[in-house]
């Protein structure tokens, strides 16, 4: 008997704004960049590289770069990318 697994890819079940929005809030409360990046990237994936580049006036291959596994985005492009998400961030004490 062989087991056949397949890779994990949370993109692959981000298929709600209440689901975008919760994984995006635990990567911010986490407070790690790397994490915060990884989630960006996994949102953008779900949304569409393409669609999230049209949206953000950000070239697509600069998207794939910045919130890449080695990327360090700008705060241009995470406030675009926020922004193209519908989401907002917010400070608290």
């Amino acid at each position: 008997m062989t087991l056949e697994t397949t890779r994990y890819d949370s993109a692959d079940y981000l298929d709600s704004e209440a689901a975008i929005v919760a994984y995006l809030k635990l990567a911010f409360e986490e407070g790690d960049a790397a994490d915060i990046r990884a989630a960006l990237n996994a949102v953008a994936r779900a949304k569409g590289m393409t669609e999230m580049a049209r949206e953000t006036g950000v070239a697509r291959e600069a998207l794939y770069k910045g919130l890449g596994a080695n990327g360090n985005p700008t705060l241009t492009t995470l406030l675009a990318v926020v922004r193209a998400l519908g989401v907002k961030l917010s400070v608290a004490a």
